[in-house]
């Protein structure tokens, strides 16, 4: 997948533009996105051209509503990387300015997409709004596409269970700690990444050493223990979260540690993604050190149960 990171640069790139295009903030990268980027490959398949995501970094709300910014489902290379998984040719990330969010919709559609995208069709949800103040909705788009001859396609919603799948319905499940339905409706598991920074090594003393994660700039869940699994070095591990404080040791310092079962390697200073996939329990103060060993024995096999049953529904 090219990673173009301005409009300017993309001007320069022939090779990526007249595609297919569809543009959003794509936080998360969930099954509504999936379910659009789906219909993006089959419309540029069918006309032989580039599929291409244009996206922006901070997002617009940054600007309009500073200190609104609600906490990212995924870091931008999270996004990338998520993107890149789905199959996309071309994403194009556009630093959001003021200029750019003051162009009216009719000025956006001319100046970006056709000017510099040079698209051919695009693709998009039911809410999708651009221009100044949002003021263009996909009634504007279609019209804008049909005056030059463009392609368009608007997907509807993917629901599950009656609830339309969007970003803001699965904060709310991450910040209630509904791990396992978030993830499920994420259609991948809850990203964290960090620096593997040193810690009290409370766990290595345990028996269970954990790497701290420092730097972590998403969305965490309520305090808990958590499974997980690790992408490292082309390996995935399973491991046990604790997102937290360490009460049994009068630690009320909140970390994020990761118990990496099975894996004896240094990692200090190295970044680590770690993908949660459900709640385990509730942080808790034990009477001693063995009975937390006990405990983390517990967790240990919970987790790796999780995650041979994610990697089952993967098959």
């Amino acid at each position: 997948m090219y990673v173009v990171r301005s409009l300017s640069e993309f001007r320069g790139m022939p090779l990526v533009q007249g595609g297919c295009v569809t543009i959003g903030n794509f936080d998360g990268v969930h099954l509504g996105h999936q379910s659009m980027i789906a219909r993006l490959k089959l419309r540029a398949g069918e006309a032989g051209v580039p599929a291409v995501v244009m996206t922006f970094d901070p997002p617009p709300v940054e600007l309009l509503r500073p200190g609104q910014l609600p906490p990212r489902l995924t870091t931008l290379e999270q996004k990338l990387e998520l993107l890149e998984q789905c199959g996309i040719d071309c994403t194009l990330v556009v630093p959001t300015t003021r200029d750019l969010l003051n162009l009216s919709p009719e000025q956006f559609f001319d100046e970006v997409v056709r000017d510099v995208l040079r698209a051919s069709g695009m693709v998009e949800g039911p809410n999708f709004c651009f221009g100044h103040r949002r003021e263009g909705t996909v009634e504007t788009l279609a019209r804008l596409c049909q005056d030059h001859g463009m392609s368009i396609d608007i997907v509807e919603p993917v629901t599950r269970d009656g609830v339309v799948v969007s970003s803001t319905v699965i904060r709310g499940l991450v910040t209630q700690g509904r791990l396992a339905e978030a993830v499920e409706l994420l259609g991948h598991p809850c990203r964290l990444r960090g620096t593997v920074v040193s810690g009290a090594e409370r766990g290595r003393q345990l028996g269970f050493p954990t790497a701290n994660l420092d730097g972590v700039e998403t969305l965490l869940p309520p305090h808990g223990v958590y499974a997980a699994v690790v992408q490292l070095d082309g390996t995935q591990w399973p491991a046990a979260v604790n997102i937290g404080p360490n009460p049994t040791f009068g630690e009320e310092a909140s970390r994020v540690e990761v118990h990496l079962i099975g894996y004896t390697g240094d990692l200090y200073g190295r970044p680590l993604d770690a993908g949660l996939l459900d709640r385990l329990r509730s942080i808790r103060k034990f009477p001693d050190a063995a009975a937390l060993r006990e405990q983390l024995v517990l967790d240990c096999r919970e987790a790796e149960a999780a995650v041979s049953k994610w990697q089952e529904g993967r098959g």
